[in-house]
């Protein structure tokens, strides 16, 4: 089985883990229930855990609390908080989806022009494609929707080079570090190390000369030279990361494969790279957040019409008010990819920052 088809896999058994997840609790909760009232359990058992998880709820509560209070700014149709002189609100005021339509009304594929040359002729047939309107909020009352989808677009278009770019280099540098000996291997370690710590800041540091320098080369405005400056910052940690990964895959199953006959390519692809799944995800999930949620360079290198979201969402800050109910629609809508994202791979990423490409 491929690499890409086992993480598929994975991904659906979660799928089905999480629906059936409400079905299995009920039933342990009707079983237990039933061994209590027969005698046959300890209520002392199923108190502790009751009480666990509500002291679990309570904590995870809390720490969604900040994502609740800007779901109900967005959800007020005036844009208020949950806090007003009348004191606190946890529901909202004026409650109204206006801001989500007027986030993702442009949603909209524009209709193009197709020209096919008649074969033997010189007629040519044009063809217009349909416009497809997925949302038009102009129905709904929202007028001069945000720009969501150019900036959705321009933070793909740097997110995916910097995640290519940065796996080209990430994934052989890690497996060269973990199983081959070479000169100087271990001072090159020390300067992984070294840039794992400060790369990210030194180059925040150095924003005034790295900006002048893609002035001058006429970068500034490029999305992929800024994805090349997010794999490069992203390659020390990352490769690090998942060569102290791939330390803990013995080395018998490549002596096995060799011995089988597989030549070194075969090696790499067909047992280190898929028993460094969970690495391997991890450092795609982190070298893609690095080109999705930064913002200091992005606004600094690209003009407005390259602004990714994280940027997008900065522009609605006006120098003399904050349109509060766009913008905490607006970064609901930006966040909930990366929700997404988590809930999904939490396995991956565990088992990736676990250090071990072996459990058991």
């Amino acid at each position: 089985m491929s690499l890409l088809g086992g993480v598929v896999d994975s991904i659906a058994d979660d799928v089905k883990a999480a629906a059936y997840t409400p079905v299995e609790v009920g039933r342990d909760a009707a079983y237990t229930a039933r061994g209590v009232a027969r005698g046959e359990i300890s209520p002392a058992g199923p108190l502790k855990t009751l009480g666990a998880t509500l002291g679990a709820t309570v904590v995870v509560g809390l720490l969604l609390f900040p994502v609740y209070w800007i779901l109900m700014s967005a959800l007020s149709g005036s844009g208020g908080s949950i806090y007003t002189t009348n004191g606190l609100s946890l529901l909202p005021q004026d409650p109204s989806l206006k801001p989500f339509l007027w986030v993702v009304g442009d949603l909209i594929v524009p209709s193009y022009a197709i020209s096919l040359n008649l074969p033997f002729t010189d007629l040519a047939v044009v063809l217009d494609t349909p416009e497809l309107v997925f949302l038009d909020a102009s129905a709904y009352g929202v007028e001069n929707p945000s720009n969501f989808k150019g900036f959705f677009w321009n933070s793909l278009t740097v997110s995916i080079p910097t995640v290519i770019i940065a796996m080209c280099l990430i994934v052989p540098a890690s497996y060269a570090l973990s199983r081959r000996e070479f000169i100087f291997r271990r001072k090159i370690l020390f300067v992984y190390v070294l840039l794992t710590q400060v790369g990210g800041g030194l180059g925040i540091a150095l924003l005034i000369g790295l900006y002048t320098v893609y002035v001058q080369v006429g970068l500034n405005d490029s999305k992929l030279a800024l994805a090349v400056y997010y794999a490069a910052t992203a390659v020390p940690f990352n490769t690090w990361l998942l060569k102290t990964y791939m330390d803990g895959i013995p080395t018998s199953y490549e002596e096995a494969a060799v011995v089988d006959g597989a030549p070194p390519w075969r090696v790499v692809t067909e047992v280190i790279l898929p028993l460094s799944a969970a690495g391997l995800a991890t450092v795609f999930i982190f070298t893609f957040l690095t080109g999705w949620t930064e913002f200091v360079v992005a606004q600094t290198l690209l003009g407005t019409e390259n602004y990714t979201l994280p940027v997008g969402l900065y522009s609605l800050v006006d120098e003399y008010s904050i349109p509060w109910a766009r913008f905490s629609a607006f970064a609901l809508v930006f966040a909930s990819p990366l929700m997404l994202v988590y809930f999904f791979a939490q396995r991956y990423i565990e088992g990736g920052l676990s250090f071990s490409g072996m459990e058991g």
